[in-house]
């Protein structure tokens, strides 16, 4: 593995490991406030967390510039940017309401394995893209897959309301991945991202004001997982998704992030005592796996 790919891996490890511990934040603060009030505030928060970080970003490329008039600098194209973040802003959007609706008439796990259905939705979706996945990758997936299945679900398995809406959530993250793998390559992820919080902010603010009651007492008691949520979760992990996707296979992409599930049920296991079912290790142990054999090129071209 070459040290960008090295690089490419750990921040999208990182992101999958917020994303993780982000469920607990999500499921503390519905206590207190409505979906589309957490979603509003949460990404209007990541958005403004990020603007310093783009004059930051913005002023040292200039100085780069400066320094080499003739080099190219990403983030020139406003064109890109602005389309980019506004479709990854709708993305987002309809993800993240369509999860936290949908969630409220299912089980956490269970939304947990179909939301991370889009590791298989990802290379079925760039088949129409043109973008070829090898034999050794869609064995990864199905392993994947099945490692999900036993770390998630118990039981007999079967879709109502809930469910349905939290996959058409998995199919709106699967086309976020790769409306990010188009754009990325294109424009300053810093940027992209603070956009597609912004957009993601006002859509669900409109939510907000139309279906729910937002009361400033009720925000300000569910500080603490709306900060979690809007500064870990939102803008430093989504930002880490996008830098970290830069030069990276979707499909890849997606099973590095889906160790977000993993991730989830460790951080039960290791933060509030719930004890782990041989069934669910098992499951750990093939997601990790299944990682590893994705990592692992067999073409010497690549290595």
């Amino acid at each position: 593995m070459s040290a960008k790919h090295s690089k490419n891996f750990i921040l999208l490890f990182l992101t999958a490991l917020i994303w993780g511990v982000a469920f607990v934040a999500q499921s503390v603060a519905m206590d207190y406030i409505g979906p589309y009030t957490f979603n509003a505030v949460r990404s209007l928060l990541g958005g403004i967390v990020l603007v310093p970080c783009v004059f930051f970003f913005g002023q040292k490329k200039k100085d780069v510039k400066d320094k080499d008039p003739a080099k190219e600098i990403a983030g020139d194209r406003p064109g890109d940017m602005i389309t980019g973040g506004i479709l990854c802003g709708i993305m987002l959007f309809l993800s993240t309401t369509l999860q936290q609706v949908g969630i409220q008439y299912t089980t956490v796990a269970k939304a947990g394995f179909i939301t991370a259905l889009y590791i298989i939705l990802v290379p079925i979706l760039g088949i129409f893209l043109k973008k070829r996945v090898s034999f050794q990758i869609w064995i990864s997936v199905v392993i994947a897959l099945i490692g999900l299945y036993l770390l998630c679900m118990k039981g007999r398995f079967f879709l109502g309301q809930g469910d349905f809406l939290v996959l058409l959530c998995s199919l709106c993250f699967a086309l976020h991945i790769l409306v990010i793998d188009h754009f990325t390559e294109k424009v300053s992820g810093v940027k992209l991202s603070c956009i597609q919080f912004f957009v993601c902010g006002l859509l669900s603010s409109v939510l907000m004001f139309l279906f729910e009651e937002p009361a400033v007492s009720e925000i300000l008691a569910a500080w603490f997982p709306i900060v979690y949520a809007g500064v870990f979760s939102s803008g430093i992990a989504y930002t880490l998704q996008i830098i970290g996707q830069k030069g990276t296979d979707p499909t890849i992409a997606s099973l590095i992030l889906s160790l977000e599930s993993v991730v989830s049920v460790l951080a039960g296991w290791i933060l509030l005592g719930q004890a782990l079912a041989p069934r669910e290790i098992l499951g750990c142990l093939l997601m990790f796996g299944a990682i590893i054999l994705a990592q692992v090129s067999p073409d010497p071209k690549k290595k």
